[in-house]
């Protein structure tokens, strides 16, 4: 059985950072694709990043408005994916979701993934 759970949001300015954690028990990072989506208040959810393992080959997927801002990566050894968001916006706000699947590739569709952590909840101020 596959839990994620989500840590780090929380209240910050614009400009400011914040790292999101998502500890997952029962995941091989080999063999399951992480992800991040998103939602905020009226709007539907949203990819954010993912990550994923081929082999030796990682592959890594930003949707285009963090590209350059955030940074998604896993430890291995505590079974653990990380977003690393900087330069944040207000237009940032939502409620964060890490997601896992079994695939070894990133997929935008948040339907290919199996298991939802609880979100937490980031919110930008201007």
């Amino acid at each position: 059985q596959v839990q994620l759970v989500e840590s780090g949001g929380g209240l910050v300015q614009a400009g400011g950072s914040l790292r999101l954690s998502c500890a997952c028990s029962g995941c091989t990072f080999s063999r399951y694709a992480m992800g991040w989506f998103r939602q905020a208040p009226g709007k539907e959810r949203e990819f954010v990043a993912g990550i994923s393992r081929n082999g030796v080959r990682v592959n890594i997927d930003y949707e285009d408005s963090v590209k350059g801002r955030f940074t998604i990566a896993t430890d291995n050894a505590k079974n653990t994916v990380y977003l690393q968001m900087n330069s944040l916006k207000p237009e940032d706000t939502a409620v964060y979701y890490c997601a896992s699947g079994a695939s070894v590739v990133v997929d935008r569709r948040g339907g290919r993934y199996d298991y939802w952590g609880q979100g937490t909840q980031v919110t930008v101020s201007s």
